[in-house]
């Protein structure tokens, strides 16, 4: 897959649409984690040095109610941003209107205007025909930097760039990195290719288990969906995380996984989620009556660092226990650990949870890749479509 990118394109002088992924977290008007920002700098400043007038589109948070509006303001956003770079920065509160066109008609080369959320728009999520035209008509090109809503066809991923002329659509540095990075290990990946799937349900990972049992050389199944996986083979799992209609399923992986697919033997059993009196470590599929796995036990940490030893690419996407509580990480931060040591080998997180479990416990910088796009990333791992990469043409 070669896409056409922000380098083929003559920006000079031209108004530039940029769909970012600027849904950072934050609490009130102060951005936790701005790491979504600082991802899409370098396409924002080649832009910007190379003459492009820069209107920047992004979504932030889940946007029902009024309420919802007030905490989401862009705003806090471009404050951030202007921090980070040094071309002019304006914010337009506005996602359509004579307030956000005059802006601009205005603009001058070398400029930067972030607009008001897209989700301000309640036809953003439809894709709708009209809302689409109408914010195709701000710009001359259409450039895609925001992997982590690629996987969407909203009108700022897909309906503005199908509404330009040919040849006025591109993706950007990070959108680029995340298809080479990603494709490589979907397509052509150094052997021996483990993959490490955890988080809690079995249901969100169906298509990613199903195309990496064909792809992979290993797969490593932890975290709370291990335990569905459990049961179906008639284990006791207590009161830990089940989806009883996935049992089947389970079943069919396992059987098409033989000698590839491999399950806890231990597991970190707690007779509370919250405030626990009992914590202790027993065989999988012997979880106590009264009590939950939350994370995997040190025997299956032996067993999963065994079959990574000399691997040359991982994915890794899910957590292996509760990692959030300490004493529940013990598992995850070994994984961690262990993919960190990893000599010569390309590890990659699919962004996620793990993401954020490798960051907390200090290790992001050691790995080779972690993904911006926890469900871009799977989706693209399960070789579905992504629909806002779909309409960004070839070479």
């Amino acid at each position: 897959m070669s896409k056409v990118t922000v380098k083929d394109l003559d920006v000079r002088g031209k108004h530039v649409i940029v769909r970012v992924d600027f849904n950072v977290p934050h609490k009130g008007e102060v951005i936790t984690d701005d790491n979504r920002v600082r991802a899409a700098l370098p396409t924002i400043n080649y832009l910007t040095e190379n003459g492009a007038k820069v209107l920047l589109l992004s979504h932030l948070g889940k946007i029902k109610t009024d309420e919802d509006k007030a905490k989401n303001d862009m705003s806090i956003v471009a404050k951030r941003l202007a921090e980070l770079q040094k071309a002019p920065v304006q914010f337009v509160n506005a996602t359509r209107g004579a307030e956000l066109e005059g802006a601009v008609k205005d603009q001058k080369e070398g400029t930067i205007i972030l607009m008001q959320n897209t989700r301000y728009e309640k036809g953003e999520t439809k894709n709708d025909p009209e809302l689409s035209k109408y914010w195709a008509g701000l710009g001359d090109l259409f450039v895609e930097d925001a992997f982590g809503s690629v996987h969407r066809a909203h009108s700022s991923t897909v309906g503005i760039p199908e509404n330009l002329p040919a040849g006025c659509a591109a993706v950007g540095f990070l959108v680029e990195k995340e298809l080479n990075v990603l494709g490589g290990a979907l397509n052509n990946p150094q052997r021996p290719f483990v993959a490490i799937l955890g988080g809690a349900k079995v249901s969100d990972k169906i298509g990613v288990i199903e195309n990496l049992l064909k792809i992979a050389d290993k797969v490593l199944i932890g975290g709370g969906m291990s335990y569905t996986f459990s049961a179906a083979v008639g284990g006791k799992i207590g009161d830990s995380l089940l989806e009883a209609d996935k049992e089947d399923m389970a079943k069919d992986f396992l059987e098409k996984g033989k000698g590839k697919l491999f399950l806890p033997v231990d597991t970190v059993e707690a007779n509370a989620f919250d405030n626990a009196t009992e914590v202790k470590t027993v065989k999988a599929g012997q979880v106590d009556d009264g009590f939950m796995g939350l994370d995997i036990g040190p025997e299956t940490v032996a067993l999963f660092q065994k079959e990574l030893a000399g691997a040359k690419t991982v994915f890794w996407n899910g957590p292996m226990g509760v990692f959030e509580k300490p004493e529940y990480a013990k598992g995850t931060e070994a994984i961690c650990k262990t993919l960190a040591g990893l000599d010569g080998a390309t590890t990659i997180i699919g962004g996620g949870d793990s993401a954020s479990a490798a960051k907390n416990l200090g290790f992001a910088d050691k790995f080779s890749h972690i993904s911006t796009g926890g469900g871009a990333s799977l989706e693209f791992m399960e070789g579905k479509e992504l629909p806002g990469v779909a309409v960004i043409p070839e070479k």
